[in-house]
């Protein structure tokens, strides 16, 4: 059974109006969602769902669906703010969508197989592909065994500021414990640290595994996620900004048991544009990655 991809797209429109940020960077004008799926295609995965908002739907079509349904097969979902369980209704003034887990739990119609789930705007690399569809390819039926891919938190960092990362913590078998949301992660005289809550440095090593949202689930995945949902919306009612996150789910399933969730190590390099000043630099990596031989240009 071939894994599928689910990428997350929904904040694109919102964020900067149209496509815009579908920005081309690579040699031959691709975006980073271009080696994404160009990487999935080759390691295996069957099928592409995008998470979209509903307005910009058209745009989409046109511009992207149609350069990957001759490789792949491909579904759009939608996530919007009034997808709400029943008898919950969008408090009036918010505007921001319900978070990374709201938009997962779109895709449980059209997904009934294990599934990835990514970021549509971070390049995350050919290795880390790979490990997830082997891993995914091999559960079958099986209930309750995720993973995620955990990045060397050295190979994640930005040239342009300190970048936040979740830290993973994990066990003797290389299971996922927790999950601590680290907000400034730099290189600070060159060990990869953190501030910690005193305003403090504290140096990590450079293989210390961080989450960069590359996930991978089976479908009891969805089941669990509008369960927690209801709780999450009772909780947050009068609260317009909270949003459902998935390490917010993970973490919860984990801590009770109820699922186990394998890091997968991978060498790849992450890379995306956190800061304006990152464009240069990542439209020079995609460069060297073409010229070293790594990825045709144009890659399809």
């Amino acid at each position: 059974m071939k894994p599928t991809l689910f990428v997350l797209a929904a904040g694109m429109g919102s964020r900067y109006g149209g496509l815009k940020q579908l920005d081309g960077l690579g040699p031959a004008g691709e975006t980073i969602m271009d080696y994404s799926i160009f990487d999935a295609v080759n390691a295996g995965f069957g099928k592409l769902v995008f998470v979209i908002r509903k307005s910009f739907e058209a745009d989409f079509r046109e511009k992207i669906v149609s350069k990957y349904e001759k490789k792949i097969p491909v579904e759009l979902v939608f996530q919007e703010l009034d997808n709400l369980p029943e008898g919950f209704t969008p408090h009036p003034e918010r505007v921001k969508p319900w978070g990374t887990n709201h938009a997962v739990m779109m895709g449980k119609e059209v997904i009934h197989e294990p599934f990835a789930v990514i970021n549509a705007d971070d390049f995350y690399g050919r290795e880390s592909f790979s490990v997830l569809a082997d891993f995914l390819s091999g559960l079958g039926d099986s209930e309750n065994r995720y993973c995620m891919v955990g990045y060397r938190v050295g190979n994640t960092l930005s040239e342009s500021g300190t970048v936040a990362r979740g830290v993973c913590e994990t066990d003797a078998e290389g299971n996922l414990t927790g999950v601590v949301e680290r907000t400034q992660v730099m290189r600070v005289d060159g060990k990869v640290s953190y501030k910690d809550e005193n305003n403090q440095w504290v140096a990590i090593g450079d293989h210390t595994p961080v989450s960069m949202n590359m996930w991978g689930f089976t479908p009891d995945y969805f089941r669990y996620s509008d369960d927690y949902f209801v709780q999450f919306l009772k909780e947050n009612a009068e609260n317009i900004k909270a949003e459902y996150f998935i390490p917010l789910l993970v973490n919860h399933l984990t801590v009770n048991g109820q699922v186990t969730v394998k890091v997968l190590d991978t060498p790849s390099k992450w890379f995306g544009v956190t800061y304006a000043e990152d464009r240069p630099d990542v439209v020079a990596k995609l460069k060297e990655l073409a010229e070293r031989g790594d990825y045709p240009s144009p890659l399809w």
